[in-house]
């Protein structure tokens, strides 16, 4: 029994290792308001998601945003969620085949909203309201550099995130002093994708290599042992996501820092 010990220890080691966040330098925490998933939103009213209605929206109300950013054809960075129209616009394209252009022809679930370019957003929200920016990544694209490019121009507080690491990996490198988080879930269970990639990313075994600052998890994984040993034993922020009611922010009140929400409007 006793030779076992050792090498289990190592182990320990090894996937402490593996999982720690950036513990040197952090940047400063981002404010405690709560953010609105994708904008202030209603999919059947005149301010869909991550459209400009819905950040007004979130602005007017006072709460944080959290939105979605990648790249067209003709190299625009645009604030949109899925890689496809055909969810919120019933059309089968994808968005990096797609220019400005003809982004412009496609209403937003029928309303009189189209995609919008990253800069209209920034310019509207106006930092009067913290900013989550999720990056979009596909193998190739130069999402980072160009949102970046955009946001250098921006005086809002704002963090990013991404699930790829290669994200969280290209900021450390050109941009340490932004505070950076790790998207993650049980991918397994709750999309039925499986393969090494999903679950090293599920228990945040990349963030040896992209030292996030803080950790956004799906907020029905408020017990996953990776995300909580961040938080408590690192001292890394947890966020959750998307919480849609307050019965479920309530429940996992204990379990993060920070709540991204949709639906509701959550108790103050």
């Amino acid at each position: 029994m006793k030779k076992w010990i050792p090498a289990a220890a190592t182990a320990a080691g090894a996937y402490l290792i593996a999982i720690a966040p950036r513990l040197c330098e952090r940047p400063e925490r981002m404010p405690k308001v709560y953010y609105a998933h994708r904008g202030l939103h209603d999919n059947i009213s005149d301010a869909p998601e991550n459209s400009l209605a819905a950040f007004q929206k979130a602005v007017d109300a006072g709460y944080g945003i959290e939105l979605d950013v990648q790249m067209t054809a003709d190299g625009k960075v645009v604030v949109v969620h899925d890689f496809n129209l055909k969810r919120i616009s019933g059309v089968d394209k994808e968005i990096d085949q797609c220019t400005y252009e003809e982004l412009q022809e496609y209403p937003i679930y029928g309303s009189d909203q189209r995609v919008p370019l990253f800069e209209d957003v920034l310019k509207a929200v106006d930092g009067k309201v913290p900013l989550i920016v999720e990056l979009k990544y596909k193998e190739g694209s130069k999402i980072c550099e160009k949102a970046q490019e955009i946001l250098n121009g921006y005086t809002g507080i704002y963090c990013i995130e991404s699930f790829h690491p290669q994200v969280l990996v290209w900021y450390r490198k050109n941009y340490p002093h932004i505070c950076r988080g790790q998207l993650s879930m049980n991918f397994e269970r709750d999309e039925n994708t499986k393969g090494a990639q999903y679950f090293a990313l599920r228990h945040l075994l990349t963030n040896f290599l992209a030292k996030p600052d803080f950790i956004a998890y799906d907020c029905r994984a408020m017990h996953a042992v990776s995300k909580n040993i961040c938080r408590n034993l690192f001292g890394c922020p947890s966020v959750a996501w998307t919480v849609k009611c307050q019965a479920q922010l309530d429940a996992c009140s204990r379990s993060f820092d920070y709540f991204i929400f949709e639906g509701f409007a959550p108790k103050q």
